[in-house]
């Protein structure tokens, strides 16, 4: 069966029906940015650590298999369980094993994008096992039957009343009561009792320490320690690029990380899983699901230093008005958009296409990755491998060939004043796929080559 392809733009096109709620998310983000802007600013050390976390990084990947082998070696010498996993299937097949062996049916879970990324949720209730995400932006989207449309802020996109609605509909409260104190009482409420009785938590791994074997998530609501510790079974869902060397260096992820995402000073919780308590176990799947392929193409190996901060997301004016789950991808955004096509080109060939390519994304990055560069080159890999529409390769053709060409250019610029002049209904209508979310401009009187002339002849 032939996989449905979908596409940015008339994704973009629904978020885009509802003007009010693009403008609030708009609004919403770009506040978020702003709290970045100020938490940043308040250090004048903030572009010496931006440089030792991206050095750090790139002594990691140039050196990720011994790495991985001594955090390997270090963890089961503290008692932890490894596993490794080729793809998201094998990654999917360990949790179900190792949640069968133990007769566990419901698993209680915290924020881990790889697990989104393997759809392990859908995995595990096909197969009878009950998946309770505990994060509450993760809890929301799971009530509405949605994936989450933001890496950080996964129901960014709803409004409290929307909240509101789902609460009253699953969890019971009255009809029309928004208020946000009253409903994260209830969410508080509701996991509570989730959380003492799953026998089996799930979470992600922020950052593992080669040198000791350790890894820590960081969470805001303290979600993923109380799944964790009333647990009798542990599991760590982890990429491999999430290895740092040594332990002196989570001092320069932990002040990036939370700054670049909330404009927090640091994450709530930030909490150290070193050795399992007595009687319990902790596993850790390690998961490459494309990376290794990644990290061996020389152009995008970089984004394999992302510390899933969502900075990026949320200066980027095409994610802020097109809403996250237009990239039909776990990891939306600019980010995202150069992650997804590595796992697969020719169903993801329209995200690299979804930016402007201002750079906004390259500058608020904490791990100084290249986004907007690798952006575009993604899209000239996309073109070349025959990944682009038909219809976007001929207008660049034609485009290409304009723009070689003086004369024609001339001609084509003539050509297209007159027409906004005299015909504006031949450029203005809905056929024109960039005149839809656009004002056209006013047609200047002349060009600038002709102004050129003009001047010159005056001198």
């Amino acid at each position: 069966m032939q996989a449905e392809t979908k596409d940015h733009a008339e994704l973009a096109a629904i978020f885009n029906k509802d003007e009010a709620r693009v403008d609030w998310h708009d609004e919403t983000l770009w506040w978020v940015r702003q709290k970045r802007d100020k938490a940043v600013h308040v250090l004048p050390e903030w572009e010496t650590l931006r440089e030792t976390a991206s050095q750090i990084k790139n002594n990691v990947l140039s050196n990720l298999s011994e790495y991985l082998q001594q955090f390997e070696a270090n963890a089961q010498a503290n008692g932890i369980i490894i596993h490794w996993a080729a793809d998201a299937a094998a990654h999917n097949a360990i949790v179900l094993e190792l949640l069968l062996a133990k007769g566990i049916r419901k698993l209680v879970k915290s924020k881990s994008m790889l697990t989104e990324e393997c759809h392990l949720n859908e995995h595990l209730e096909s197969n009878g096992i009950e998946v309770i995400d505990s994060d509450l932006g993760e809890r929301i989207v799971q009530l509405a039957k949605e994936p989450p449309s933001h890496i950080v802020l996964p129901c960014i996109h709803k409004k409290k009343e929307e909240i509101g609605d789902l609460f009253h509909t699953h969890l019971g409260t009255p009809k029309g009561n928004a208020d946000p104190q009253f409903l994260t009482e209830t969410a508080r409420q509701h996991l509570r009792e989730i959380f003492l009785t799953r026998r089996a938590a799930l979470t992600g791994v922020n950052f593992a320490v080669a040198q000791t074997g350790e890894f820590v998530v960081c969470t805001n609501e303290g979600n993923a320690d109380m799944g964790a510790h009333l647990a009798d079974i542990h599991i760590a869902s982890m990429g491999i690029e999430k290895i740092i060397p040594e332990r002196k260096h989570l001092g320069v992820f932990l002040r990036l990380l939370t700054r670049s995402a909330t404009g927090q000073p640091i994450t709530t919780y930030s909490s150290h899983f070193a050795k399992p308590r007595q009687g319990k176990e902790i596993h850790i799947i390690i998961v490459d699901n494309g990376r290794t392929i990644q990290l061996g193409r020389e152009d995008f190996r970089n984004s394999l230093k992302c510390i899933r901060c969502g900075a990026c997301m949320n200066t980027c004016p095409v994610y802020r008005r097109s809403g996250g789950h237009s990239y039909h991808t776990a990891i939306a955004g600019p980010i995202g958009s150069i992650l997804a096509p590595n796992l697969d080109m020719e169903k993801y060939a329209d995200l690299p296409f979804a930016s402007t390519l201002c750079g906004s994304c390259t500058n608020v990055c904490p791990v100084k990755i290249d986004i907007h560069q690798q952006l575009y080159k993604w899209r000239q890999v996309i073109v070349k491998n025959g990944y682009a529409p038909a219809a976007k390769k001929a207008a660049m053709q034609l485009m290409s060939h304009t723009l070689s060409s003086p004369a024609a250019y001339h001609t084509a610029g003539k050509a297209g004043r007159w027409a906004l002049k005299y015909i504006p209904f031949a450029v203005n209508n809905k056929f024109n796929t960039w005149y839809r979310q656009r004002d056209m401009p006013e047609p200047p009187k002349q060009s600038f080559g002709e102004w050129y002339h003009k001047n010159r002849k005056k001198k």
